[in-house]
């Protein structure tokens, strides 16, 4: 005779295997959100280098070199605008790596005892610029641009707008000088006047 056992067994597996799924998804959503963190991480650090970068490089390729400045002599063309010891000339260059630069873009100011004087490029009566091997007989137009690794001519007034920043203005012996392009860097000069008279070294 079979005796049959309705004894209800606890049978445990099938909970452990929930479990573990349960645990296997997790961590697969734990992944999952850990890898978007990453990316988005890693997405942000390349757009952020990328950025720094291209103003690294505008702030460095971007701007004026000045190679020489010097006592306005005046004289005839442009110069003559300039009086004598009233103004500076300029020997200066695009940066290397620069692109083309529109003249009415680029300002300039120059800090003394006396104040500051502000003005544009290319404007008549404030600042000046010609091809260096033309002269004043080369004058450009505020509207055309300077070119990479071409040298030119710059004649800078001194003393305008209330303010004499000018190499005789009795007072200073060095002058700041900032040349600043629109979406460009800004260059830097300390002139030191040792002395007034025209033509008389300032860098």
């Amino acid at each position: 005779m079979k005796i049959e056992s309705r004894e209800i067994q606890d049978d445990k597996f099938a909970a452990i295997g929930i479990g573990a799924m349960i645990v296997f998804i997790a961590l697969i959503l734990v992944a999952a959100v850990a890898a978007a963190v990453i990316i988005q991480t890693a997405e942000k650090l390349q757009q952020n280098a990328q950025t720094t970068g291209e103003d690294t490089s505008n702030n460095l390729a971007g701007k004026l070199v000045i190679h020489a400045a010097f006592v306005s002599t005046g004289g005839t063309g442009a110069p003559g605008a300039y009086p004598p010891q009233e103004a500076y000339v300029l020997y200066v260059r695009l940066a290397p790596g620069s692109s083309a630069i529109t003249i009415s873009d680029i300002t300039f100011q120059i800090m003394c005892t006396n104040g500051v004087v502000e003005g544009t490029l290319g404007t008549a009566g404030e600042a000046d610029i010609a091809l260096l091997d033309q002269g004043s007989q080369g004058l450009l137009a505020g509207t055309a641009a300077l070119q990479p690794g071409q040298p030119y001519v710059l004649w800078v007034d001194g003393n305008m707008n209330g303010a004499d920043c000018s190499p005789d203005n009795g007072v200073d012996t060095t002058v700041q000088l900032y040349f600043h392009v629109g979406v460009g860097g800004s260059t830097y000069e300390e002139l030191t006047i040792r002395n007034t008279a025209a033509g008389s070294p300032v860098v």
